[in-house]
This record gives structure tokens, sequence and C-alpha cells, in this order.
């Protein structure tokens, strides 16, 4: 059994150690908390990692679609084309 580079031995030591510090009723105690200090990490870095790939999609789905271009005049183009119609309104119609 080899848990963060740390074998039996220095397990049971380390216990031992925790339980000669802290005594046997603060021990649970402080099982718990770090129990829950490790399952919050995890739930932090599964929410990480879900965020991550979502963004991941996001982008892969971006630039799978082909590009649209539209060509739009350019403004001078756009003012003569309004004076133009500003023109033609203006001027009477041949009514015969």
């Amino acid at each position: 059994m080899n848990v963060f580079g740390i074998g039996l031995p220095e397990m049971l030591l380390i216990f031992g150690l925790a339980l000669l510090v802290f005594g046997p009723k603060k021990l649970p105690e402080i099982g718990k908390t770090l129990g829950k200090t490790v399952k919050g990490f995890q739930e932090a870095s599964s929410e990480f990692q879900n965020e991550f790939k979502k963004a991941a999609d996001q982008i892969e789905e971006t630039a799978s679609k082909p590009m649209q271009a539209v060509i739009e005049p350019p403004a001078q183009i756009k003012a003569a084309d309004k004076i133009q119609e500003a023109t033609l309104a203006e001027e009477p119609s041949e009514q015969a």
C-alpha cells in the first residue's frame, strides 16, 4: 500500500504520533475534517475540469463551423447611393 509515496510503516508512525499529540478523542474529529477537505478539493477539481471541457467543446464547435463572409460596400459608396436615391425621389416623374 503506497499513498502519496508513503508506505505502510510510515503511515503507522504518523498515525501513532498523531494519536500521541491529539489524543484518542480528537483524532476522529481531525480525520473527519481532513476527509471533508479532501472531498471538497475533489469536487472543486471535478467542477474545474467540467468547465474547462465545456469551454474546449465550445471552441471546437466554433472552429468546426464554416465561416460566412458578408461583403459590405465602403461607406463612400453607401453615401453616394443614398444621394442618388434622394435625387431620384425629388425628380418629378413624367406622366402621360
